[in-house]
Parts: C-alpha cells; structure tokens; sequence
C-alpha cells in the first residue's frame, strides 16, 4: 500500500528585517514567504516558524520540540544571529542528520560550517531577487529531496561525526515535560492508536499512521499495524507495512527484525536469512536479533519436512535427513543465550530443538543439554520472580517439564501457564504452535497430548478472533439529488443497480460465514447492506461523520429522500454491530482531508486487515478517474492488485 510518509520541517532564521553585512536591510518574512515556505512545501514538508507559535509562554517550549521531532531543519546563516546558531547547535546535539543550511549574502563563511554545503540564495531590494528567485526555489525543493532521500546512515551532524559512539536518543523519551502543541497532539493521537491496537483493528491503525505530522511517528503506526496483521496471522499484508517502513528509515530494527519474520512466513525463505543474517552482522551483541535469526532458521527447517496429511513416522523420518539445517537454527539461538543468559526465550528454544535433534537420532549432547536446562530453569524462574504474570516466562518452564520431566510436572506447569496468559489468545496459540511441531515429530506422545489439551481447552474460553469465509467491501455512487445537473445515478436506474448487486452477491455466495463492510448513504451503499443482509451477512457500517449529520448530508439529499431515511434505520435495526462513526473511533478529520474520501480509505483498510485474500470487493461506478486516495478508483486499483477479486457494476450499462 502506497501512501505518503507525512513530513515536517522546522525554520531557524531571522525574524523580521534586520540590517546584511553590507548594512542594507533584508527582509527575511519575505525570504521565508517567498523562498524558503514554497520551496519546502514543493518537496513535500510541513513548514514551521517558531513565530508562528502565537500562545502565550515561553516560545522556547515550541522550538526544543520541533528541533527534536522535525524531519527536516532549516537554518538560514545568512547573518551571525545567536538564536539561529543556537538553535542549529541543539538540532546537532540531538539528531544525527536531517539539516540544510542557505544563507544570503556574506563576504565570510562562519568556521563552524565553513565545508558544510550550503545553498546561496540572491537578494535586491531588501528581499529574493526577482530574477533568480524561481531557481532558488528549485535549489532549494532539490536540496531538501535530496536531504530527505539520502543514505539513513550519512550523519551530517558534526557532533555525531566527531563522537563515533554517540546514538539518537529515542525520541518518544525527551518529549518535553510542559505540554505543548505537539504533545498534546502526540498524546491524542496515542490513545487512539493504543485503542485501535487493543481492538486489532488494522483499518484504524493504518489511517492514523497517514495521519501523522512526522516521520518518527508515521513509523510508529506503520509498526503497530505490521504487528497487529502478524498477530492476525495476516502475514503478506504485515510485510507491506514494515517494508514500508523501512522506505522511510533504513535502519529501523524492529521493522527489520519484523520483516524477516514475515518473509519466511509468506514463503521466501532465502530472503528471510539473509535479512536475518544482516541483523546479527549489524548486531552481533544482540539476543533479540540472535533468536530472530533462529527463529527465521527453524521455520526454514520445518517447511523442509512437514507435509500436510503424513504421518508423525513419515514427518519424522523426513526430519531426520535433514539435521544440518536444525544444527544451524539451534547454534544461533544458543549464541542468543550466551549474549544474554537471562533471555530465557533464546534458551528455551536452543534446548527444545537440540532435545529435538537427539529424538530424530542426532549426537546425544546429554552435557550440552543438561546445561541448557539449568541455565533456562534459572533465567525463567528469575524472570518470573521480578513479575509473576510474565506468561512467556511460565510458558518456558512448563517447555521445559515437557522436553524433561514426568507427566505430572507437565500436567501442573502448563496449568499454570494458562492461567498466566490471562486469556490472551494469541500468546496460547503462539505456545500451540510450538506444542503441533512436538506432536508432529511424535515427541513424547503422551505428554505431549495432555499439553496440548491443557493449553486448547483455555483457547476456547479465550475466544479468539472469529474469521470470516470472505470479506466483502462496497463502494459507489449515492442517489442523484432532484436538482443535479448531469445524472449519475437517478432513480431510474435503482431497480437494476439492485438486481446486479443481489447477483454479484449470489455469484459469490455470500451468506452468513461471510462480513461486509460499507458506508450507508442512499444509493449503491443502502442497495448493498440490504442485499447483505438477506442473505445473512455480517454487515458493519462505517460513517464518516455521525450519523445525525451523515443524514443530512447523505441519505436526505436524495430523490425520496425520506424514503431513503427509512430505509437506513430499517437496515440499522437490523444490524448486529453498532454503527462506527469515524470522529469517535479515529478522532476529527484533519484539516484538507475529504472525510468521504477517508472513510474510504478506513473501508479498504479495515477489510484488508481481515485478510487480503479474503476480501471481494464490489463496486457501482461509472468508471469515472479522478478521484484521489480513498475514492472509489482507488479502493478498486488497490483491491485487484492484490486479489484481482473485484465485481465491477458500470452504472453506464444500467
């Protein structure tokens, strides 16, 4: 999914006219309304003035945030002025890169920054030379492109040049303990998100990370929805976000991390390890990225011998020949252990498999995996004491009873695991998954079943999420008004855009297995709900505004517009989910943003998240371009290439 990272940009410059080194005045107001602000905003920034901050307090408040959090700073050195070069000096202290530098002119470049490259800009009559403004402004866009696009690991900062092991504090951590604009904007924004990831739904994470002023939080959404889809099992999608990502910052761990993990998942195994291997180059003092890449290992290791439909004998002799590959994924999860022994998940996993390997009639190791035991007994039972719902850390300790100790220590440690996972499905089908690979190489039968038992039996209570046979999302046009002027959809054609809609319906089979997704304004979205809910289809209905004013502006408008009115809150009452109005679960609309358009684009998401392989989209256009993101040729182009499941009703054969 293709959409754009939301850039900000700070101004450090001169306020006002002030006298140049030649004593004439330079109005800078002027340099920045006529240079510096359109120029910035051609390449794809935000643009920011400290003095455009106009509420009461301390102006500084404003300026430490944006020179933390901009993903570009401005600084015109074209006088020696102190706030300038202050400001400059706090953005090199805190971030790496990310800094052009102009300047009118001067007969002396300043030491500090005397081989730092800069853009010249001309100046006459107090202001941009007329004659030379439209290629400063053309310098300056490619220049600020250029910033924006070079190499994440170029550090321009002399600060960080001179100081080889100086790191970017993260920025979450130095947001300013006086609340200011951004901050409170940070904040808003992060309940939302915190709600949207708590429910799982991907549809809301992926419009507020759109949404976001910077890039650092743009990330943050992408990652949190790359995160929910793989929770979700939902792994092609995840992949996108995270490559995404890692478009905008190269050098992003957890993308990384999360990237390879989704590569192996949708069958790219080579491209998983080498995107694991780089991580522990880059890493190699890091368990994290050592489990990772044991991890991404074993997973390669399984798909080598599990088949659907053989036997545990077949699945195991088939394990058996291929020891190499399990060798590999246990040295590198053991390395994650050494590097740090209170990684019990590094521990758990290198003893599992080498347990696994002496099964399949590999060198015994008895020393080796006595060792491991005890040192992942002690990390897990450590862990557990700093914090007694640590689920994964109880889960390592009934691991453990599994691979060594009788029945009943099993019995009685994943009893007690279950109960630590505090009904989060996800983590217990995470220990399922690993309970089925035992269980597929015959591993201790007995205990093996009754773990499985144990740890299914609390999935039910769990209910986990549902997942629908097919996810079905609508777009079109609504009803024409009594007085348009061209006719798209009249009246007249309603008896058979609602025939078509039913047939597609019908020729998808849809019924009560499957969920679908719409607005609700007269017209296409109504005909379609309607259609649904006939033959029992989940319907939810998305607004974009609520529902009190989307009725006034689209249900009412329409010819028979109390009839329409009608028909919505007979389809509402019919409904098994309460309408989601988009103010209340994704916060306002943002400033230039069409809601309808955004609602849209909160449509494709949501149904996405559910699967892209699932999703069915049906469309009531008239083939109309021109529409920007989230209009109906979007949710069209970006639904076929990816599914190519797409019913298309031209309302011009109607």
């Amino acid at each position: 999914m293709t959409s754009e990272i939301p850039l900000h940009a700070f101004v450090a410059m001169p306020f006002g006219t002030k006298p140049g080194h030649d004593g004439a005045p330079i109005d800078f107001d002027r340099v920045y309304r006529d240079l510096i602000q359109p120029a910035l905003s051609e390449a794809g920034y935000t643009v920011f003035r400290a003095d455009q901050e106009r509420r009461a307090g301390d102006i500084r408040t404003d300026m430490f945030q944006e020179l933390l959090v901009a993903d570009l700073v401005l600084a015109d050195l074209t006088l020696d002025n102190p706030n300038v070069w202050y400001e400059l000096g706090v953005r090199h202290a805190l971030r790496a890169r990310g800094v052009v530098l102009i300047q009118g002119p001067r007969p002396t470049q300043p030491f500090d920054t005397y081989t730092d490259r800069k853009l010249r800009y001309s100046v006459a009559a107090g202001g941009p030379d007329p004659a030379t403004l439209a290629a400063d402004r053309r310098a300056l866009t490619k220049m600020a492109r250029e910033t924006r696009a070079a190499d994440a690991a170029r550090i321009v900062s002399p600060v960080y040049k001179l100081l080889d092991h100086l790191r970017e504090p993260p920025w979450r951590e130095l947001l300013l303990s006086q609340r200011n604009e951004f901050s409170e904007a940070y904040e808003a924004w992060q309940r939302r998100l915190e709600v949207a990831r708590q429910k799982n739904r991907v549809g809301d994470l992926l419009v507020l990370a759109e949404e976001t002023p910077t890039q650092a939080l743009w990330l943050e959404g992408k990652r949190a929805a790359g995160r929910c889809l793989m929770k979700l099992r939902h792994f092609k999608f995840a992949l996108e976000q995270f490559e995404a990502a890692l478009q905008a910052d190269p050098a992003d761990k957890e993308s990384r991390e999360r990237l390879a993990v989704c590569l192996g998942r949708v069958g790219r195994p080579e491209e998983a390890r080498e995107a694991a291997h780089a991580l522990t180059d880059d890493y190699p003092d890091d368990p994290e990225a050592w489990a990772l890449a044991g991890r991404v290992l074993k997973e390669d290791w399984v798909q080598r011998w599990r088949q659907e439909g053989a036997t545990s004998e077949e699945m195991s002799n088939a394990a058996a020949l291929t020891l190499a590959p399990l060798e590999e994924a246990i040295d590198a999860y053991q390395r994650g252990f050494i590097a740090q022994p209170a990684h019990y998940y590094s521990g758990i996993n290198a003893l599992t498999l080498r347990v696994l390997h002496r099964h399949l009639g590999g060198d015994g190791g008895a020393a080796a995996i006595d060792n491991l035991a005890g040192g992942v007994a002690w990390a897990a039972l450590s862990a557990q004491q700093r914090n007694r719902t640590d689920y994964w850390a109880r889960a390592s300790c009934a691991e453990l009873a599994l691979l060594l100790r009788p029945l009943d220590s099993v019995l009685r440690e994943f009893r007690a695991a279950v109960v630590a996972a505090n009904r989060d499905w996800f983590a217990l089908d995470s220990t399922l998954q690993t309970l089925h690979l035992l269980r597929d190489l015959g591993f201790r039968p007995d205990e093996t079943a009754a773990a499985i038992h144990v740890v299914q039996s609390e999935i039910v209570r769990a209910r986990g999420p549902s997942s629908p046979r097919q996810v079905l999302l609508f777009s079109g046009h609504m009803m024409d008004a009594p007085a348009r002027p061209q006719p798209r959809f009249p009246p007249a054609m309603e008896a058979a855009a609602a025939q078509r809609i039913a047939a597609a319906l019908d020729a998808l089979g849809a019924g009560g297995e499957d969920i679908a997704f719409s607005q609700a304004a007269s017209g296409g979205d109504l005909l379609f709900l309607e259609a649904c809910q006939q033959r029992g289809v989940r319907c939810v209905v998305l607004l974009p505004f609520e529902e009190p004013e989307f009725i006034t502006a689209s249900v009412v408008p329409a010819a028979n517009g109390e009839q329409w009115r009608e028909r919505f809150f007979a389809m509402k009452e019919r409904l098994a989910d309460p309408l989601r109005e988009m103010p209340a679960e994704i916060g306002p609309t943002p400033r230039g943003v069409n809601p309808f358009e955004r609602c849209n684009r909160w449509l494709l998401y949501t149904a996405l998240g559910w699967g892209v392989d699932k999703t069915r989209f049906v469309c009531l256009w008239n083939g109309g371009g021109g529409d920007g993101p989230g209009g109906t040729q979007h949710m069209y182009n970006e639904v076929k290439r990816r599914t190519g499941r797409v019913t298309w009703i031209d309302t011009r054969t109607l």
